[in-house]
């Protein structure tokens, strides 16, 4: 039997956490922040009706990740474009849930990108 990381459960305890405080509706969906090692993605998630309604990845084909110096401005160019595509999904307020991250370092930038971009959260 493998042995679990005590940083991937002490994670995965924060994010169950702010799970149960935060929830997404339709008027203030939730905005979700994945991060891994090498990738960050975000989604945009009504709980009420259990769909994703906006997505957006480095990983995504469209996104070109060699245009960008870092992590963190490859995690601020995603947070302007979620917003972007949430503005044109109608989207202007969400809940924000930083999955267990500390708000630091990607996630901050993350969201300082989908503020300049006019999300509100």
């Amino acid at each position: 039997m493998a042995k679990t990381n005590p940083k991937v459960t002490a994670r995965k305890k924060r994010a169950q956490r702010i799970r149960i405080k935060i929830q997404g509706t339709a008027e203030r969906p939730r905005m979700r922040v994945f991060r891994s090692n090498r990738h960050i993605s975000v989604q945009i998630i009504d709980d009420v009706r259990g769909m994703t309604l906006v997505a957006c990845s480095t990983e995504s084909k469209s996104f070109d990740a060699s245009a960008f110096k870092g992590k963190c401005e490859q995690a601020k160019e995603i947070g302007r474009l979620v917003a972007e595509k949430a503005k044109a999904a109608g989207i202007e307020q969400v809940v924000f849930d930083r999955g267990g991250n500390l708000y630091h370092g990607r996630i901050r930038s993350l969201s300082e990108g989908a503020r300049e971009a006019g999300l509100h959260f």
